[in-house]
């Protein structure tokens, strides 16, 4: 059973009118249990894939939900996809090193997932296993490798470190195999640079043209008010936060120092990733619902992938505080994951946002897209003495202000 968090208490008193002082002073939770329902998640999502692709058995054992007519195409990458997303959001987590405090219950569980996760990437790039991942074989992979290639960048010392000489040498062909894909012109750039990115941190050859063509078009296509287009155009939609920007602070990690001008990048792509973490952070209602806008909303919690990534860099704006977005994205993922129909029968992720609703999943849509809701859950790579987890539960800004908490107005950032 799920634990309960704590941080329902402060949800309800928001929610029911309370005074703002009897709101913000319900019984604080704990980190602890605020933490320890974000495990809950990550473990009820997780297990099936990573237990499957451990042992071998992923293509044979999940189901590929897809629009109608599309399965048998999405059969082909649905896997990769899985994988890709679910390891990209578990990385930071299996890169942490247990802290003082850490119940054992969680490092046991660390343990036995890094260890399924060194051997599931052996098995996704060995021609020979049946759950070898077909990199290149549709344009779709070259968006979930990149995942994957994101979910190594994240973790070096748990997932690159250990891996045989041998395995490095496929994951490299593995990525190489993606050029074949020609990116779209928008956010399908970022894919390529971070391919790019993995096949260097890996010893490859790296193609510094692909990396410099994504981060010169996205320097171009900034819109104001921390906001990318998706290409020229706006889009309205989570696609700043479901990849632009939390790619360009990855790019950035990895590759910012390699070349002056994407050095001189780097100022404004974490200020914007600021002002967009406070637009993320504001967009969350008072019981953790947010719009439902845009495409691949299916992707549930993931839609706060920035969010959560500025948080586990410590990059918030100095007026967003690390305990608020704790609470904020507990809420989000209470009310994505929890819902009747959230899991099929046999606890693997069913389209839909609030439950199992088929028709929200456009046609590139399939099970194993839904696993970037993993992407929630990038603030586990902090320790427990970490702000983040160890301050009291606070409001964050829709429950303040619905709550009649005075507050600062917000401000747009034309920069």
């Amino acid at each position: 059973m799920l634990a309960t968090s704590g941080n329902a208490q402060a949800v309800d008193a928001a929610a029911s009118g309370l005074a703002p002082s009897t709101a913000s002073t319900a019984p604080a939770p704990s980190a602890k249990n605020d933490r320890a329902l974000w495990l809950d998640f990550l473990e009820r999502v997780s297990e099936p894939v990573l237990h499957a692709l451990s042992e071998r058995r992923l293509r044979a054992a999940m189901p590929v939900e897809a629009a109608p007519g599309e399965a048998a195409s999405r059969a082909v990458g649905s896997p990769l996809e899985a994988f890709g997303r679910l390891l990209a959001g578990l990385a930071p987590w299996l890169e942490l090193e247990p802290s003082p405090g850490e119940p054992a219950e969680e490092t046991a569980l660390r343990v036995r997932y890094r260890r399924w996760a060194l051997t599931a990437i052996a098995s996704a790039v060995d021609p020979s296993s049946p759950d070898f991942m077909r990199f290149g074989a549709t344009p779709q992979t070259l968006v979930d490798s990149s995942f994957f290639a994101l979910a190594l960048l994240r973790a070096p010392l748990q997932l690159v470190q250990p891996l045989h000489a041998s395995v490095r040498r496929r994951l490299i062909d593995a990525f190489t195999a993606e050029r074949i894909v020609l990116p779209g012109y928008n956010n399908w750039l970022l894919f390529a640079a971070v391919n790019e990115a993995a096949i260097m941190a890996l010893g490859g050859d790296w193609d510094r043209l692909r990396v410099d063509y994504a981060l010169r078009q996205h320097m171009d296509w900034y819109l104001g008010d921390g906001t990318y287009g998706d290409g020229p155009h706006f889009h309205a939609d989570f696609y700043n936060s479901f990849v632009i920007q939390p790619y360009l602070l990855q790019l950035m990690q990895t590759l910012g120092d390699a070349e002056p001008a994407w050095k001189n990048m780097r100022p404004a792509i974490h200020e914007r990733a600021q002002r967009y973490a406070a637009i993320q952070e504001r967009v969350i209602g008072p019981r953790g619902e947010y719009p439902v806008l845009g495409r691949s909303i299916t992707y549930r919690c993931g839609a706060f992938h920035l969010l959560a990534d500025c948080s586990l860099r410590h990059l918030l704006p100095e007026a967003v505080h690390p305990p608020q977005v704790r609470c904020a994205l507990t809420a989000v993922q209470q009310r994505t994951l929890t819902p009747a129909g959230t899991f099929s029968a046999n606890g693997w992720l069913q389209i839909g946002l609030a439950g199992h609703q088929p028709s929200l999943g456009e046609t590139y849509i399939s099970t194993g897209s839904l696993y970037l809701a993993s992407a929630a859950w990038l603030p586990l790579g902090l320790p427990l003495a970490d702000p983040f987890w160890s301050a009291p539960a606070a409001l964050w800004t829709q429950q303040a202000a619905w709550s009649g908490e005075d507050m600062p107005v917000d401000h747009a950032r034309d920069a």
